[in-house]
């Protein structure tokens, strides 16, 4: 249960008075507590478990075993169910809602929640579903949705989730390795109000998968002609009346089997465990958000993002989360900020990219709504520039911005907010509690400066492995080979001296030029000043005239009605010379229908940068627009002559 706190005080200062007596020493400031969370870190975390109160049987002791991140083991005699956790509390408490874009509102109670998720349960282990077995799903993001995955929690299966909109090659790319012996879906989706029936894509992927047994619709559409059979959750459901007996697992049972983006090959099957995704959750929502009873969090994600797993989560914190189904701007362009206003959202989850495009709709968010109970805006997936910050506060409410970044390979944040500090336009607040956060520098790691971002200490949230890796040689090779004993996360940070963070851009995307290393996200930042670009992307393009070999290249997605003219390349490369440096001025600046974007709405510099250098771009379809990369390769500015 959620521990009740002073009134007005935090979380994180309730805790810290906890961290003292643990400690036996006071922390004055955020600083010192992460210090010890680090320097001490069976000490950290096995307080914080107390403090969190979750459900659990069996040994604290041993907190950690095995040395390193790579091969440190949190809790080995532990035992829980996320399912259970997330599930305690008052039954008449709304736990859930639900918005579709016709404005139908669902309204969830955590005990009609909690027996749906039982009903739910029994009816899975009737038909043969036994823990660490894999259950896939096609899904919407509605309660539904919500109420199968944590089913299948309790009883101890791995969900994992795709969004209806990706199509059946990326699908199958992530789901034929898993061999999932169940396949939840919808039967269609809406979206821009156009409805898409998903009966051929369930069709596709029976046929593609041989493991699986059976077919469950999550909603009352048709059902598709099948070789397996068909069930709607109705069907499933078993209501026996006997006591329902929470199993309870290994902290290190898999939970969750997220997926990497595929640009650069199949995806990563990154299994994920039961205790260290919630136990990571529980801290980042209740430490660094303040989440707890009389909150409510939206985040925008759908069921194919890490977020929309990290939102679940909040329910374990005493949270209301509210889900939408649909656009962000259909049937109006402010359907979100209706919902967020009329839902009393307190703590909005929301992307740059959003942001953007409020700012180049000229929607100002404040003189349409109240947002009377908003105290928090957190926003990830994208680098939020330093200009942002003050135009969320001048047209939303002057509350905290809280700028947050980890990733789906860890189900968790590296970088996010400190309750009660104040925001740096630009910058993360706090490195997160745990997290020994380095760079990694030409001179080797260092804790300030700036460098690919890299974790000296363990932490629970790590992934238990790569599904199908049996002797962990890939998992090895993607987060440690580089730098032997410390996690590479792939990010390019800036660590100041008060150990605030801000992300310059995937570690990848990094560009030398003329011998200046450049972050594209240094260069996103400027544009954001340009009304007429809609999107960007900063690539190196391989250039024997250049020098050092590679000169840089700047693609833009104009805004509509907008052009890339002479005067308007004269603007940017002057803006970017005044505000970077000669060196972040591109050679070329080309416009494109379009930029390469994944299916979890990320521009990907990597298929860019191929396709640029004449390079076969691996996995096209892990693309939303894989069209785009053929105007990249015919336009006449960007062949070198």
């Amino acid at each position: 249960m959620v521990a009740e706190r002073p009134r007005g005080e935090t979380a994180l200062a309730s805790f810290t008075r906890r961290a003292e007596a643990a400690a036996a020493r006071l922390f004055p400031d955020f600083d010192a507590l992460h210090g010890w969370s680090v320097d001490d870190a069976p000490a950290f975390w096995r307080t914080f478990l107390d403090f969190a109160d979750l459900a659990t049987e069996g040994e604290i002791e041993p907190v950690l075993v095995g040395d390193g991140v790579e091969r440190g083991r949190f809790f080995p005699a532990l035992r829980l169910n996320y399912a259970e956790n997330l599930l305690r509390g008052a039954d008449d408490d709304a736990v859930v809602t639900g918005w579709d874009e016709a404005g139908a509102v669902t309204h969830v109670t955590r005990g009609a929640l909690r027996d749906g998720v039982v009903s739910l349960a029994r009816g899975l282990v009737g038909l043969g579903v036994r823990p660490g077995d894999r259950v896939c799903a096609v899904a919407r993001n509605t309660p539904a949705t919500i109420e199968a995955a944590l089913a299948c929690a309790a009883v101890g299966a791995v969900w994992s989730s795709v969004a209806p909109d990706m199509g059946a090659p990326a699908i199958l790319d992530r789901f034929v390795q898993l061999a999932p012996k169940v396949l939840l879906t919808h039967s269609r989706f809406t979206y821009q109000g156009r409805t898409t029936d998903l009966g051929p894509l369930v069709e596709s992927l029976q046929r593609a998968i041989p493991a699986l047994e059976r077919v469950i619709l999550l909603d009352e559409g048709s059902a598709p002609a099948l070789d397996v059979p068909v069930h709607t959750t109705a069907q499933v459901r078993c209501a026996d009346g006997a006591p329902w007996r929470w199993d309870r697992f290994a902290f290190d049972h898999p939970l969750f089997v997220m997926f990497s983006s595929g640009t650069t090959g199949p995806p990563k099957c990154i299994v994920h465990g039961a205790g260290g995704t919630l136990l990571e959750h529980v801290k980042e929502h209740r430490l660094h958000g303040d989440l707890g009873p009389g909150d409510v969090l939206y985040f925008h994600t759908t069921t194919g993002w890490m977020m929309w797993n990290w939102q679940l989560s909040a329910l374990a914190s005493g949270a209301r989360i509210v889900l939408l189904d649909g656009s962000v701007s259909h049937p109006a362009e402010d359907s979100l900020l209706r919902l967020v206003d009329a839902s009393g959202v307190t703590v909005f989850g929301t992307s740059p990219v959003y942001l953007q495009y409020l700012d180049r709709s000229a929607i100002e968010p404040a003189k349409r709504f109240g947002f009377e109970h908003l105290r928090t805006i957190m926003s990830t997936g994208a680098v939020l520039h330093q200009d942002q910050f003050a135009w969320v506060r001048a047209q939303f409410a002057d509350v905290p911005v809280h700028s947050i970044s980890g990733g789906t390979d860890i189900i968790g944040c590296f970088v996010l907010g400190q309750p009660g500090a104040p925001v740096r336009d630009g910058y993360s607040q706090a490195v997160s509690l745990g997290y020994d956060v380095q760079v990694m520098t030409a001179d080797g790691a260092r804790r300030t400066g700036i460098g690919e971002l890299i974790c000296a200490s363990p932490f629970p949230s790590r992934p238990v492995g790569l599904f199908g890796d049996a002797d962990g040689a890939r998992f090895h090779r993607a987060y440690f080979a580089e730098n032997p004993g410390y996690w590479t996360h792939g990010d390019f940070l800036e660590l100041t001296e008060d150990r605030q963070a801000r992300i310059l851009g995937r570690a990848d995307g990094v560009l030398n030029i003329r011998g200046v290393r450049i972050g594209p996200a240094e260069i996103y930042a400027v544009l954001q000043g340009f009304d007429a670009v809609a999107a960007s992307l900063a690539v190196g393009q391989e250039d024997a005239r250049a020098i050092g070999g590679l000169r840089l290249v700047l693609l833009l997605e104009m805004a509509a009605g907008a052009t890339l003219d002479r005067p308007l390349a004269l603007r940017i490369k002057k803006a970017l010379k005044e505000r970077a440096s000669m060196a972040h001025v591109p050679a070329v600046i080309a416009a494109l229908p379009g930029l390469p974007t994944t299916h979890s709405g990320k521009l990907s510099e990597r298929a860019a940068t191929d396709a640029l250098n004449g390079r076969t771009v691996r996995n096209r379809h892990a693309l939303r627009n894989p069209e785009t990369l053929d105007a990249l390769v015919a336009h006449p500015d960007l062949t070198l002559g």
